[in-house]
């Protein structure tokens, strides 16, 4: 998906995951780009505001990322994991096939989040800023949360790797094997079903991609 890519559709989809404490507005067509509010408006707003923070995600993928107005095509009961701060419910609209079209693109942004990740991390001092409560990991910890999730997220669709020493940070070729079987699960088209038994490949796609690039954005914020 590299260089100048094809055009993928103008109509800007959306659906919520409505909780009691947030709501989630997510792209069903742009993997990883979500973002929560209070409300529905403001979780909508939210989501157009990181419109330009998005397309660098996308460029790096080699996509044209020009949404338009959001269209809300779906919204759903959100849950504890909602409130807590992760979207995590599936949508019926990830329960269509995914084309190879499709399935290409969201492996070409997962990479291009994880290569950003990289890269910003490697920008990034290892005492990071603290949130308003002073809380909030460091660096190196937060790189380690994400892979460690990812691993866990990585069940969902059937590839299983031990937990890495030391919170992975220490063991590039076993991250990198870990993630080339992700990539090679979610390239493939699929039925719309659950892969493996677990997570269907639309929204896993989603998720994986949706906490590496949220912790690159918090990365960023508060790497000054």
């Amino acid at each position: 998906m590299a260089g100048s890519a094809a055009k993928l559709g103008r109509m800007n989809r959306v659906y919520l995951e409505v909780g009691r404490k947030k709501v989630f507005a997510c792209s069903a067509d742009w993997p990883g780009w979500c973002r929560s509010g209070k409300t529905e408006e403001a979780a909508l707003d939210a989501l157009i505001g990181y419109v330009p923070r998005y397309a660098v995600i996308a460029g790096r993928a080699g996509l044209d990322f020009a949404p338009g107005d959001p269209v809300v095509v779906e919204q759903v009961t959100g849950d504890a994991t909602t409130d807590f701060g992760a979207p995590s419910v599936t949508p019926q609209l990830d329960l269509e096939p995914v084309g190879a079209t499709e399935a290409a693109k969201a492996v070409a942004l997962i990479r291009a989040s994880w290569a950003a990740l990289a890269e910003v991390s490697a920008a990034s001092p290892e005492e990071l800023r603290k949130g308003p409560r002073g809380g909030g990991r460091d660096r190196d910890k937060m790189v380690a949360h994400v892979i460690e999730a990812e691993r866990s997220y990585a069940r969902s669709i059937g590839v299983r790797h031990k937990p890495f020493p030391l919170g992975t940070l220490n063991d590039p070729q076993a991250l990198s094997a870990m993630r080339d079987e992700i990539a090679d699960v979610l390239s493939r088209p699929s039925p719309g079903g659950p892969v493996a038994r677990g997570w269907c490949a639309r929204y896993a796609a989603r998720r994986i991609a949706w906490h590496v690039i949220d912790h690159i954005w918090e990365m960023e914020d508060r790497a000054g």
